[in-house]
């Protein structure tokens, strides 16, 4: 699969031109960068070259695909990987096949599919794609459930299931709860019949903001600021400790969160947000203990393990694993159409007001997320 990629990042590389797809038709277009900066000022609609069809090949036309944090990161510069330039954009969506490859075996003309590999280059209107790093989806699964599937809802999946052993009555806290992880962790929880507890930034809008994520299946809603307030008490006189945090941001509010883990819990961290290291806090004074615990000490007696979590490197560690793959989305599309598991909330744009939908995705405390149509 990673060779398959680079194949398609050595494409991704051509420079736009007009576009001659592998059957005749107008030409592809995408929102493509040539330098590092600010998103809105370096991304660019153009038209570019689509790349003949090989026999292991699918030609696809993509119909939505998400504005995420990392795709944001990628054209500025600063995430872990970085596709050659100049590059397209995006990093997941859900397209509709319309051709293959003679070898192509698995997908057929029709067939939707969600790409399983980074920095492809989603935010185009067709590409060509090698049938390996292509997953199909089931035609009943919304396009906007599929096009925000194979990041957002697949790491809060991985996250709940690979960390800690999870029983029904268990409760997990995690911070960004408004984000479309921590919207795919509640509901995900929920199913499973694990507490949720959801911290937030506090704004203006919090009210609203509560109101939804309990509509999601959230069991607790709080600010970041409550985390160190004397009334989480109550929350664990009905709703156990949790014995694994999902942390987004990094900063004061992983050490409040850890704070609250029992002992032996575990933090998974897959992301940073407030671009500030993750600190193990001081323990509580015990009885004849002449000042707090240290962070090493805290290790030591609460026996807390931190631990990282990136779905681009599970999936190349799995890249021959296609069982836990496919019970993976399995059990994904099973909660999409039982209904209890739904898309995050998102604001669908069309492709040609991609500057718009950049400059909103990138606003603090934005609450919906920012989905290309095209």
């Amino acid at each position: 699969m990673q060779r398959a990629a680079a194949r398609v990042l050595r494409g991704a590389r051509t420079l736009p031109v007009r576009a001659r797809s592998a059957e005749t038709g107008p030409p592809a277009r995408g929102l493509l960068f040539e330098r590092h900066g600010d998103p809105p000022a370096v991304v660019q609609l153009k038209d570019l070259e689509v790349a003949e069809l090989g026999d292991s090949d699918v030609h696809v036309k993509m119909l939505a695909s998400p504005i995420n944090p990392a795709d944001i990161n990628v054209i500025q510069g600063t995430y872990a990987t970085l596709p050659p330039l100049p590059a397209v954009g995006g990093n997941e969506g859900v397209g509709e096949v319309l051709e293959v490859g003679r070898r192509v075996t698995a997908l057929k003309p029709g067939d939707r599919v969600i790409l399983a590999v980074n920095n492809l280059g989603t935010w185009r209107t067709q590409g060509v794609f090698p049938e390996e790093v292509l997953l199909p989806v089931p035609s009943d699964v919304p396009v906007l459930c599929a096009a925000t599937l194979s990041i957002n809802a697949c790491t809060a999946f991985r996250m709940l299931a690979d960390f800690e052993r999870l029983a029904p009555g268990d409760s997990v806290i995690q911070n960004a709860a408004n984000s479309g992880v921590g919207q795919a962790v509640i509901q995900i929880a929920k199913a499973s019949g694990i507490k949720t507890i959801n911290v937030v930034r506090d704004r203006a809008d919090l009210p609203k903001l509560v109101e939804r994520l309990v509509a999601l299946g959230a069991d607790h809603v709080i600010t970041e600021e409550m985390l160190r307030k004397p009334e989480m008490k109550d929350i664990f006189k009905n709703t156990p400790k949790p014995r694994l945090a999902l942390n987004c941001v990094g900063g004061k509010s992983t050490t409040e969160m850890l704070r609250h883990l029992q002992p032996k819990g575990t933090m998974v961290t897959y992301g940073g947000m407030a671009k500030q290291p993750v600190m193990v806090p001081v323990g509580r004074r015990s009885h004849g203990a002449r000042g707090s615990l240290s962070p090493q000490r805290a290790f030591i007696f609460q026996d807390l393990r931190l631990r990282g979590f990136w779905m681009s490197q599970w999936r190349k560690d799995h890249a021959q694993d296609r069982d836990s793959v496919s019970s993976m989305m399995d059990a994904l599309f099973q909660l999409i159409r039982g209904g209890r598991l739904s898309a995050p909330a998102c604001t669908p744009v069309p492709l040609q007001d991609y500057r718009a939908a950049l400059e909103n995705s990138m606003k603090p405390f934005a609450s919906s997320k920012q989905i290309l149509l095209l």
